[in-house]
């Protein structure tokens, strides 16, 4: 027993994990009240109470609109678990036929198979499909590591290049201002021998005059 009982743990663990996928890939609990919704829908126009030696049927004149309401409600439900695609259109045609069953079939099967069918054709309609964590994040933003992880040299490429820097002028040295100093001096000198040789030269002819009188 304890060989075989590790072996039948294992297979129901494994059937219940198969069959979770299952019903996470599908409108599951649509599916199975809406298919609920149908079954007394069908079943009261054609059902007979007992009450002690009074039997009372509760079949009226529609009773074949009744049964096509109700197998065609179980029919949307099985189209919800195995063809997901028409979910939407299944889930508007179940609240449809729930509104239908109310002045055709017992008031919707005294409004228990009206309820199911209307919540499961509302959860048909309203239903998405799963999509898991990991491939949402790999679309929305990228791998981190993938970013950090760059090349040399397409980081040197990347790389700001350095701003030209302006070189300050180099200032004139000490020994070279005495120069520029005498340089300045010896200008001044030659402007004032250039304003006296035309006083000169004007006092000369009257100096020459007079000697000759």
């Amino acid at each position: 027993m304890s060989a075989e009982s590790p072996g039948l743990r294992g297979r129901l663990t494994d059937w219940r994990l198969r069959f979770r996928a299952w019903r996470r890939s599908r409108p599951f609990w649509a599916g199975l009240l809406t298919l609920l919704g149908g079954l007394p829908i069908a079943y009261f126009p054609y059902a007979n109470l007992n009450l002690g030696h009074m039997t009372l049927t509760m079949a009226t004149t529609a009773g074949a609109g009744s049964l096509i309401i109700g197998v065609l409600l179980v029919t949307l439900g099985l189209t919800m678990w195995f063809q997901q695609v028409v979910r939407v259109f299944a889930g508007v045609a179940a609240i449809l036929l729930a509104l239908i069953s109310i002045p055709i079939s017992n008031l919707g099967g005294f409004f228990m198979g009206f309820l199911l069918a209307l919540v499961g054709g509302a959860l048909s309609v309203s239903w998405a499909p799963h999509e898991p964590a990991d491939e949402s994040g790999e679309d929305d933003g990228e791998d981190p590591a993938r970013t950090s992880a760059t090349p040399a040299g397409d980081a040197e490429d990347q790389a700001p290049e350095p701003a030209a820097t302006e070189r300050p002028e180099p200032e004139p040295s000490k020994s070279a201002r005495p120069e520029a100093g005498q340089a300045e001096a010896s200008g001044e000198e030659a402007r004032e021998e250039t304003a006296r040789e035309p006083a000169v030269a004007g006092a000369e002819p009257s100096g020459g005059k007079i000697s000759a009188a």
